[in-house]
């Protein structure tokens, strides 16, 4: 469980709860995403790139082809479940570990690369940033990366966001925008400096099932503590809206990755 005080107001909340789901409903980055991450040179062959907030492996799976030895880690015990699956049956060897980005404990300098895509706004800073700093190699690479779809700019975004808010008015996840982040944020000196900073626009193609998918597997619904009932509820409201609009359509999304090199 995780609960942060900026975060949903403080309630708890589980990703593990959803992963069922999430294995099936959140892995949407599109080919161009992980284009971007080759184009800053991380996760090729002959790296060490060890995956925080790993999930259910969505980045190691994805990234996989392209020849880098991954790990992946993350707190919950069933997202690692998920994930050990999903890579068995795609005959991939990565490795899972269930642990933290502030206690994980590899050696120092084991990775030449290190992950942390959709979770770094959930980590302890203090204690997360000096441990990757340790587990880097020397000239080695922490990567940020986010996407997140636009409200502003679409109809069914909006609409989503306003019944999890009907439904769960802790969830403090809906509203993103575009936003660029400062050169080299006050939190990573000095044990890191900004190499690249990259923001661009995807649009991502969804059925009304895998956005249902989408949406349900937000943190505001089936991964809160929020009744059965209420997931119930959400789930006929958001069905109800979906049968006016296409069977298809793209969702716009924005994009930062903010790779941070080891001082």
């Amino acid at each position: 469980m995780i609960s942060k005080p900026g975060i949903d107001h403080g309630k708890e909340f589980d990703w593990g709860r959803t992963s069922e789901n999430y294995a099936k409903f959140r892995d949407v980055y599109p080919a161009a995403f992980y284009e971007k991450i080759m184009e800053l040179g991380l996760c090729v062959k002959g790296q060490q790139v060890l995956d925080l907030g790993t999930g259910t492996g969505v980045l190691p799976r994805n990234l996989y082809p392209y020849g880098a030895q991954f790990t992946g880690a993350d707190i919950s015990e069933n997202q690692i479940a998920y994930a050990k699956r999903l890579s068995a049956e795609a005959n991939m060897s990565i490795e899972y570990v269930i642990a933290s980005a502030e206690n994980a404990d590899f050696p120092d300098s084991s990775f030449d690369a290190v992950t942390a895509c959709q979770c770094f706004h959930y980590f302890d800073k203090a204690a997360a940033l000096p441990n990757i700093h340790r587990m880097l190699k020397p000239g080695g690479y922490f990567c940020i990366l986010f996407m997140t779809p636009l409200p502003e700019e679409s109809e069914i975004v909006r609409r989503g966001e306003e019944l999890v808010l009907h439904y769960n008015p802790a969830w403090t996840g809906g509203g993103v925008g575009r936003y660029t982040p400062p050169e080299t944020p006050a939190w990573a000196k000095p044990l890191y400096k900004a190499a690249n900073i990259v923001t661009f626009d995807l649009s991502v193609a969804f059925t009304r099932k895998n956005w249902h998918g989408r949406m349900m597997t937000c943190r505001g619904i089936s991964a809160s503590f929020v009744s059965e009932e209420t997931t119930a509820a959400f789930e006929q409201a958001h069905t109800a809206y979906l049968q006016t609009v296409p069977d298809s359509f793209k969702i716009p999304h924005f994009v930062t990755m903010l790779n941070l090199c080891k001082t």
